[in-house]
């Protein structure tokens, strides 16, 4: 295997048979075809793809056609057997861009396929609106829940998008609305490159546009209202922005423990006593393949992280209800831990602790004598850094104005040897 997980490519004294075509299929067809791909479709023996490819390019199979089973992974297998034998597989526009593709050479090697790629949709797109994809935000809603975009809604950006269906663009026009957004252009592009091809127009709290072909994508042109929901690009979001009982990582506390817990692409963190989840919220803000699990012992506050995340933009944070260090046996292992709940719980840190790999990161904040004692004992025996922390706000005193400090936090870091 490669680094990145891709099958090797295979050693040979001679020139490998590419006997995997992977096509990338347009509106067009047949037509947006080059002639190499004409031949490929022609000369195989086994031809999968979804039933609409299939349709487009019927005048030139050949061999058997196989529609995509549900769900599609479970066709992989059925490929690989074909090793040797002629096969093609169709996928829409670019295979690698939200395609096929990757999953496809995470079992074949790529020295045995042969790639046609057609136009992506973000391409497409970008082009009928005269844009550079290079300066627009590219977001998937398939598969995705519509609040993805939320932080991506940057003012004066534009956003190209690729729909779930039909009802993807009514969707996001009445999200962007409530969120102070509704000036927002958004041009609905539907069956790009095809004989159907239509694109139409308005603004998003303006939105009319009726009869909208399943497959569509979006190129949003954002506009921001003076009280528009501005999700904040940098760590330490305003407090405000948290629905929360109370058990909230205040805003210059949760800045100095993101800088802590160092987010890495990719990387996945336990947040454990997640509260109302902010932590991990701004975590997964941090870069989007970045996961996180919050782990609460109260079913009421892990509601309310799950619903914090979805209204900041990132749904895909996963809270189980459980107490650690129990909780924690049958999670995937982590690339940092935080502890923001919980610190005098016997064997919580240790748990963490032996979970982490080389290099990863442990921080724990504490507020009381006895959760100190439990860092300062931690310290003693594994290493890491005791930082305080403390937080002054101006208030009113009377008829006069004072600084009023709020609860001085102890902060563990350590990193694993």
């Amino acid at each position: 295997m490669t680094p990145s997980g891709s099958p090797a490519p295979t050693e040979s004294a001679g020139p490998v048979r590419r006997w995997l075509s992977i096509i990338g299929v347009g509106e067009d067809g047949v037509e947006g075809l080059s002639a190499a791909a004409r031949r490929a479709v022609e000369d195989a023996e086994m031809v999968f793809g979804g039933q609409r490819h299939l349709r487009l390019l019927s005048n030139l199979i050949r061999g058997e056609a196989v529609a995509w089973p549900s769900p599609i992974r479970s066709a992989i297998p059925e490929i690989e057997a074909l090793r040797g034998t002629r096969v093609a597989v169709l996928a829409s526009g670019d295979p690698f861009h939200h395609g096929i593709g990757s999953l496809l050479t995470e079992a074949v090697a790529t020295d045995e396929t042969a790639v046609f790629a057609a136009p992506s949709s973000f391409s497409l797109t970008a082009g009928r609106m005269g844009w550079a994809v290079q300066d627009a935000e590219l977001v998937s809603l398939c598969g995705h829940p519509i609040e993805t975009i939320l932080p991506h809604l940057q003012p004066s950006r534009r956003l190209l998008v690729l729909s779930a269906d039909e009802t993807t663009p009514c969707a996001v026009a009445h999200l962007l609305s409530r969120h102070g957004f509704g000036a927002s252009r958004i041009a609905v592009l539907e069956a790009l490159g095809g004989p159907s091809e239509r694109v139409r127009a308005c603004r998003a709290d303006a939105f009319d546009l009726a009869d909208v072909a399943r497959l569509n994508t979006m190129a949003i042109a954002v506009e921001a209202e003076n009280e528009a929901r501005v999700i904040p690009l940098g760590a330490g979001l305003d407090d405000a922005l948290f629905e929360t009982d109370g058990m909230l990582t205040k805003r210059e506390i949760r800045a100095v423990t993101l800088s802590s817990l160092a987010p890495r692409a990719g990387d996945l963190l336990w947040d454990i006593g997640t509260g109302s989840g902010s932590v991990a919220i701004e975590w997964l803000l941090a870069h989007p393949a970045n996961r996180a699990i919050g782990v609460e012992r109260r079913e009421d506050r892990a509601a309310r992280a799950r619903e914090n995340a979805a209204a900041l933009g990132v749904p895909r944070l996963r809270v189980i209800v459980g107490e650690a260090p129990g909780a924690l046996a049958s999670l995937p292992a982590p690339d940092a831990v935080f502890v923001g709940g919980g610190v005098a719980r016997d064997g919580t840190l240790e748990a963490a602790w032996d979970t982490l790999s080389s290099g990863g990161r442990l921080v724990a904040n504490s507020v009381t004598l006895e959760s100190d004692m439990v860092l300062g004992g931690f310290v003693g025996k594994a290493g890491g850094t005791l930082t305080r922390l403390s937080v002054e706000r101006l208030d009113r005193i009377g008829g006069v104005r004072g600084f009023r400090p709020a609860m001085t936090v102890t902060q563990l870091r350590a990193t694993k040897p």
